[in-house]
């Protein structure tokens, strides 16, 4: 084999590397997993879990903790909080959210993008967002 030879065989394998090392992160972006949200407005936050519902995702509450980090039994332990989220595209995801401090149904949107789910509800034209942290 001739250097050229080795050259363009050097460069196939690099591209074919970062290729599967690219689809590979892609494909792990999925909202599977325990989020910890911002704190709400008296300062507590929440651990959401995502899993799997059918053929889409869906996420209830599994733990809240006050504004010291203390575990807190509020009445929305236990309650989803989204469901019937699928993929739009890329690791976007849209479905139906519950906003327990307004106690009403949106329709939401979710990016993950790492460690990181930006949660967006909107009612018409008027949308808020969050951005949760992955905790497992």
């Amino acid at each position: 084999m001739n250097m050229n030879s080795l050259r363009k065989i050097g460069a196939a394998l690099a591209a074919a590397v970062t290729f599967s090392v690219v689809a590979g992160a892609g494909a792990a972006q999925t909202p599977l997993g325990v989020w910890l949200t911002p704190p709400d407005r008296k300062g507590q936050v929440a651990h959401v879990e995502t899993e799997r519902c059918g053929d889409a995702y869906c996420g209830s509450i599994v733990r809240a903790f006050d504004s010291d980090g203390e575990p807190v039994m509020t009445p929305n332990v236990g309650k989803r909080v989204f469901w019937d989220l699928t993929k739009i595209e890329g690791n976007t995801y849209g479905g139906m959210a519950w906003v327990p401090a307004h106690d009403r149904t949106y329709n939401a949107k979710m990016t993950v993008k790492g460690d990181e789910l930006t949660v967006k509800g909107c009612v018409l034209m008027i949308c808020q967002s969050q951005v949760w942290k992955r905790v497992q």
